[in-house]
C-alpha cells in the first residue's frame, strides 16, 4: 500500500493539467484532482457522503458530480457495489475520470458525461438503489452570478432546476430506493413539496449549524421512493465548537 501510494504521488504529473492540484481525502489513501479556477468541492459534499447510506450490493448515482468527490468518498465509506457520477460539463467529467483512475477505482466508479434532465433516459427507470445530489442552491435569478461559467453552473440553477433533480431521482430509483440531498434551509419547503409530489417521501432530515448558537445554513435530507409519510428529524449537526476548531463529529466525518 505504501509503495502504491508513493508511485501515485511520484506520477501525479501524469494525471494533472496546468492549474490543477491534488488533494488528499483522508480515506483509503485516496486523492482528488481539483482546479480552483473552476470549482472545488466544499464541506457540503463531505457531509452528504457521511449522511448517505449505500448498502452491500447496492448501486448509487450522484447527480451533478462535479469533481467526482461524492462517488469516490462513498466508495471509501460504504459497502456499495457500484457508483456512478453524472456531470454535464465535459471538462469537469474528464477531470473526475482522472481522479477515478488515479485512485485505481475504474472497476467500481464510473463518470458519465450527461444532462441531469435526461438522467432516466440515459440509465433507464428504476436502475439505482441510491441517488445522491449536491445540486445548485440558488435559482438562476437569486444572488450574484459568478463570472466563471463552471462556478455559475455549480451554484445557480442555470442548466437544471431543483424539480429536475427530484423528478429524475424519482425515476432513477427502484421502489424503496433512497434519495440523499444536501441543500439550503431557505428552500426546505420547496424541497419537501417536490419530493412528495414525485412520491419520494421525506424520511430523515438533519440541519447543519456553523456554531451551536447560529441558525442552520445547510440541510441534509433523505427520501424513500414510495415510502409512507413519517419523517425523523435528527439532532442538529454543529460544525465548529470554536473559531477554527471542528466538533468531534465533523472530524470523524472527514476521517481525521
Amino acid at each position: 500500500m505504501v509503495l502504491a501510494l508513493s508511485l501515485m504521488i511520484m506520477n501525479k504529473e501524469d494525471y494533472l493539467r496546468p492549474g490543477e492540484r491534488l488533494d488528499e481525502l483522508q480515506r483509503n489513501g485516496y486523492f482528488i484532482i481539483q482546479d480552483p479556477a473552476r470549482f472545488c468541492f466544499g464541506m457540503d459534499a463531505v457531509l452528504l457522503s457521511g449522511f448517505a447510506k449505500v448498502k452491500a450490493g447496492e448501486r448509487a448515482i450522484d447527480l451533478g458530480t462535479g469533481t467526482g468527490i461524492i462517488p469516490i468518498l462513498l466508495e471509501a465509506k460504504t459497502k456499495g457495489d457500484y457508483f456512478v457520477g453524472l456531470e454535464i460539463q465535459p471538462e469537469s467529467a474528464e477531470m473526475a475520470r482522472r481522479s477515478v483512475a488515479l485512485n485505481g477505482l475504474e472497476e467500481k466508479v464510473e463518470i458519465v458525461e450527461g444532462d441531469i434532465k435526461q438522467a432516466s433516459q440515459l440509465f433507464g427507470a428504476s436502475s439505482f438503489d441510491v441517488v445522491t445530489s449536491n445540486p445548485p442552491y440558488m435559482t438562476a435569478q437569486h444572488g450574484l452570478i459568478n463570472e466563471a461559467e463552471a462556478k455559475t453552473i455549480a451554484r445557480h440553477e442555470v442548466l437544471c432546476s431543483l424539480e429536475d433533480v427530484i423528478r429524475e431521482s424519482a425515476r432513477l430509483l427502484k421502489p424503496g430506493g433512497r434519495l440523499y440531498m444536501v441543500h439550503r434551509p431557505f428552500r426546505l419547503a420547496e424541497i419537501i413539496s417536490l419530493m412528495v409530489q414525485y412520491r419520494v417521501e421525506p424520511k430523515r432530515m438533519r440541519l447543519v449549524h456553523p456554531y451551536a448558537d447560529k441558525e442552520p445554513n445547510m440541510v441534509l435530507i433523505e427520501g424513500l421512493r414510495g415510502g409512507r409519510p413519517r419523517m425523523t428529524v435528527e439532532k442538529p449537526l454543529v460544525v465548529y465548537q470554536e473559531q477554527g476548531k471542528y466538533t468531534d463529529e465533523i472530524y470523524d466525518i472527514y476521517g481525521y
